[in-house]
């Protein structure tokens, strides 16, 4: 049942004030792999299908060489007054970070009376576990919850609390996507938050290669078995075959572009059933199955200006690995 109802008190412990469907139900992990096997080269990077709630991204971000998240908090932490100041009283908190992370999790208490947050995915179940916990943590907060695909649009609820519409993009999500699709969706993003609204977004900065290939080919199997569990969950939701041991995780950086990317390549030649369809593999053949973008702090302000953003403040951790940027509509 869709409630658009936003006017009235605060709703009763654990029951969130509002569901907010718009449009055409975001397409699902079926379509979004089948579509990614279709391509001439097999991927699915772009399609966004890891799970931020997975026990392996869990373990993933607890590694001492995963920094991103550690790194994010230790800002969080360390500069939670100049960021609550910098984004005001009343606040319309907008997660798009796809889960409740640690990262929104800490951020939260230290906002100034904040009045509202709005979580928005492509789940059903996961936005609305993730608006319930909110709402039982943080009883006296209008929480609301919107099935949306963020790529594409979203209809953003009122805010009628007075301050300002902060939405918060953690962990390096926004280098998920190229460059040039960075700028299409934070301006999609801008023209969303309107005027007056502010946006914090985490950005990973370029860094020794070291670094980086410790980070996402790390020596505990972790990377591996996230890219692993896309197949598995194929497996299990699409009727497929893949066999796990056939399919090895490479990754491979481009230092020149910052860009690190992921592959499962298959060994051997093969044929994998995934429901009525067979999809064949040649030896050596890859999936691609993601990328993530390093920016230097001028580079990234200067997409967000192209995008229709001004950018207010940065903030870096204190070995200056990654950043966490407030931007402001223009």
């Amino acid at each position: 049942m869709v409630d658009d109802n936003s006017k009235g008190p605060p709703p009763n412990r654990g029951k969130i004030a509002a569901f907010h469907h718009h449009g055409l139900p975001p397409p699902g992990f079926r379509e979004l792999f089948l579509a990614g096997m279709a391509k001439p080269a097999k991927s699915i990077a772009d399609a966004a299908l890891f799970d931020r709630r997975s026990a392996n991204f869990r373990r993933l971000c607890s590694l001492p060489e995963y920094y991103i998240e550690r790194c994010e908090l230790e800002i969080l932490r360390d500069r939670a007054v100049e960021i609550a100041r910098a984004l005001g009283p009343a606040v319309q908190l907008i997660d798009m970070g796809q889960c409740f992370s640690p990262q929104v999790s800490q951020l939260l208490p230290t906002l100034d009376r904040p009045w509202g947050y709005v979580v928005i995915d492509r789940d059903t179940d996961a936005v609305l576990e993730d608006a319930r916990r909110v709402q039982e943590r943080y009883p006296w907060l209008w929480v609301e919850a919107v099935l949306a695909d963020m790529r594409t649009g979203f209809d953003l609820p009122p805010n009628p609390g007075g301050g300002h519409r902060v939405a918060y993009l953690p962990g390096n999500a926004i280098g998920n996507v190229t460059p040039a699709d960075a700028l299409t969706q934070l301006s999609l993003w801008a023209g969303e938050l309107r005027a007056g609204g502010l946006m914090l977004v985490g950005v990973d900065l370029r860094k020794s290669v070291l670094i980086i290939e410790a980070a996402y080919d790390d020596p505990h199997g972790i990377n591996a078995a996230l890219m692993h569990e896309l197949l598995r969950r194929a497996n299990r939701e699409l009727d497929a075959n893949f066999d796990i041991r056939l399919f090895e995780h490479r990754v491979h950086f481009d230092a020149d572009r910052g860009r690190i990317g992921a592959d499962l390549v298959s060994v051997a030649q093969q044929d994998v059933r995934i429901g009525n369809q067979t999809i064949h593999f040649a030896e050596g053949e890859a999936i691609h199955v993601g990328d993530s973008w390093k920016y230097s702090v001028e580079d990234f302000q200067a997409i967000a200006r192209g995008a229709g953003f001004r950018p207010v403040s940065v903030w870096l951790d204190s070995h200056e690995l990654f950043s966490l940027h407030l931007l402001a509509v223009s």
